[in-house]
């Protein structure tokens, strides 16, 4: 049953990737120059490099045939260099003047080209520039996926049991997806969910194992080598929470302020709830590799609280159980306390 849950988690974090990633590419579809250069502003300087391309030839023309007449004159070097110095700068004021008269204006060409770089679009009008910018810069509220990994070891107010004496390297690994809600454009305050899978380990130390008998669930001393003995244990996972952004307003024109909400650095605090998959005792060691998948007494629902602290794409955080990691008396009041790291948090 994990396995299926696995694969469909898995299959979820590809397709929103696929999907995100077609978003990105819808909006470059066009040929690279297309995407750099607004297509009103590529219009506009082709045209009136081509009107400056004309006048340029014509008076080129007119100022070749000026010097062929003042070759013929036979003029010593010194005095043809001067009187052809002076037909080019007649020459050069008068490109001038007529390229000056073609009225081109620059500023208006560079301001379309400022908000073709913004919006990778033309607009006619201001209303119009102010709107796309008002949905380009909105407040945040996507689905992302996370993957997070951290060291766990299980807290006990009470004498140590046997687990507390003989616990080896214990884990969680998580993946899934966040989902972020900014609660305004210039919001620095966020509400976090989300989905996620988590597989909690646990591992005996000192050639111990678990052991079950009569449904009883106790640790016990292994005959021989003991390579490996750790139980498993699959949650389904459901935080809830808010996140707190420090990032500065940004400005992004025409009065329009906003704050990045994935950006810069963060902090978030929520609780969390799972109810468990499946759990898995595996043992190997001196001719023996069982998995046993029956029931150890693994507390079937956990729930709990995480503080993270994040800068743009990765987190460190410490989450803290409130339930019992084992059911009834079995290890008992030992509650997990995991410290890691993540990445898309």
């Amino acid at each position: 049953m994990i396995k299926k849950f696995i694969i469909t988690g898995m299959l979820c974090l590809v397709v929103t990737s696929i999907n995100a990633q077609r978003k990105t590419l819808s909006l470059n579809l066009q040929p690279k120059e297309d995407t750099t250069v607004s297509p009103i502003v590529k219009e506009k300087v082709e045209e009136y490099a081509a009107k400056i391309n004309t006048i340029i030839q014509e008076e080129k023309k007119l100022m070749e045939s000026e010097l062929l007449v003042l070759q013929a004159k036979n003029l010593d070097k010194t005095e043809f260099d001067k009187q052809k110095a002076q037909v080019a700068d007649t020459y050069s004021e008068k490109i001038d003047q007529r390229i000056e008269a073609l009225g081109f204006d620059l500023d208006t060409v560079i301001q379309k080209q400022v908000r073709y770089s913004l919006l990778n679009s033309d607009v006619a009008s201001n209303e119009e520039l102010k709107q796309k910018l008002m949905k380009k810069f909105r407040a945040t509220k996507d689905f992302s996926g996370y993957f997070s990994y951290g060291i766990m070891t299980l807290t006990n107010d009470k004498p140590d049991n046997d687990l507390d004496k003989n616990l080896g390297y214990a884990n969680n690994l998580e993946f899934g997806l966040k989902f972020n809600y900014q609660f305004s454009r210039t919001s620095p305050w966020g509400f976090i969910s989300g989905l996620g899978f988590s597989w909690r380990t646990v591992r005996a130390d000192n050639n111990m194992v678990f052991a079950k008998q009569n449904g009883d669930v106790s640790l016990a001393k292994f005959e021989g080598s003991l390579d490996k003995s750790k139980l498993r244990t699959g949650y389904l996972m459901v935080p809830i929470g808010f996140q707190y952004n420090f990032s500065k307003l940004k400005n992004a024109g025409m009065d329009i302020q906003y704050r990045p909400y994935s950006d810069g650095f963060r902090v978030g605090a929520n609780v969390y709830g799972g109810i468990k998959m499946s759990t898995n005792n595996i043992v190997k060691g001196d001719d023996q590799n069982t998995r046993d998948r029956s029931n150890y007494q693994v507390n079937p629902f956990v729930y709990g609280a995480q503080f993270t602290l994040s800068y743009d794409n990765v987190s460190v955080f410490v989450k803290k159980d409130f339930s019992n990691f084992f059911k009834g008396s079995y290890f008992e009041n030992d509650k997990a306390l995991v410290f890691g790291v993540a990445l898309g948090w």
